[in-house]
């Protein structure tokens, strides 16, 4: 009987059923104490996969240890989510500000009464940027769209697991407004898949399940109907737009182990960079 009535009931619906049940759900375990109020609810997806708490604590770090992020600064995070990376930076930017900006609506309404409701100096901005796979109704394209922050507004940029999922005209435009917002001593600090002669020797030995097997113009990605699922570029496209846009990395790039690497720091590849005076 419930296989009959699930095939006359709209899809619509069911979806709306299920996020109305999780939500009841997510509500009576934060009433009872039986579930952190800042942990996102389950049907609330984002991007990446992985403890909620953890990642976040890890890319603390991170921007702390590799980026130098001290807590009087003005940071922007392109592609929040659902406030993985804010979390733990609530407790640590005392003096100063954060702004994340995201493509999808429901994450940014949660973040908006999760986070800006406790802590007035975090905000989160709807970017209605068109993406196959995460955004398919978005009606901004990416390569022309500008951050809504004057220049110089930013300390640190950073973005993680979003150029993983950005073809090359819409990924080179941020680069050039992460360069933008950021002030003269500012650095960025972004993720990538880069195809380096170590991680195609990798992949060729299939150590790695992400294979990058079909090549686009000016970079290689995992499925080729929906190519924002995964984006890989060479290291050497990166230096020279890291180059052409005025951004001078920090070396040694920090490598990923999404390739089979066994000494990766992250799963994905970290590029630290400042401004090009």
């Amino acid at each position: 009987m419930r296989q009959i009535v699930s095939q006359f009931v709209p899809y619509r619906f069911k979806m709306w059923f299920r996020k109305a049940y999780g939500f009841l759900i997510f509500t009576a375990g934060v009433l009872t104490g039986k579930r952190d109020s800042v942990l996102p609810p389950n049907w609330l997806t984002s991007v990446g996969g992985g403890d909620y708490k953890q990642i976040g604590s890890k890319f603390f770090r991170y921007f702390v240890d590799l980026a130098g992020l001290k807590p009087h600064e003005r940071v922007l995070d392109v592609g929040c989510g659902t406030g993985r990376m804010a979390r733990p930076l609530t407790e640590y930017l005392k003096g100063g500000n954060y702004d994340g900006i995201d493509i999808v609506a429901p994450s940014i309404n949660w973040c908006h009464k999760t986070f800006t409701r406790q802590y007035p100096n975090f905000r989160f901005h709807l970017t209605d940027i068109y993406n196959k796979a995460y955004n398919p109704n978005g009606v901004h394209q990416a390569d022309e769209y500008r951050f809504p922050f004057e220049n110089s507004s930013f300390d640190f940029v950073f973005l993680t697991s979003v150029f993983t999922h950005m073809l090359p005209k819409g990924m080179e435009n941020y680069l050039s407004e992460v360069r933008r917002v950021m002030d003269q001593d500012g650095r960025c600090f972004i993720t990538y898949f880069l195809l380096t002669p170590d991680s195609l020797k990798l992949i060729e030995e299939k150590a790695s399940n992400l294979t990058f097997g079909y090549e686009l113009k000016g970079c290689r990605v995992q499925k080729e109907k929906v190519p924002e699922v995964a984006v890989a570029y060479d290291e050497s496209t990166i230096r020279d737009l890291y180059e052409k846009h005025g951004l001078k990395i920090f070396e040694p790039i920090s490598y990923g182990s999404w390739c089979g690497r066994k000494n990766g720091l992250n799963y994905q590849d970290i590029v630290v960079a400042s401004k090009h005076c």
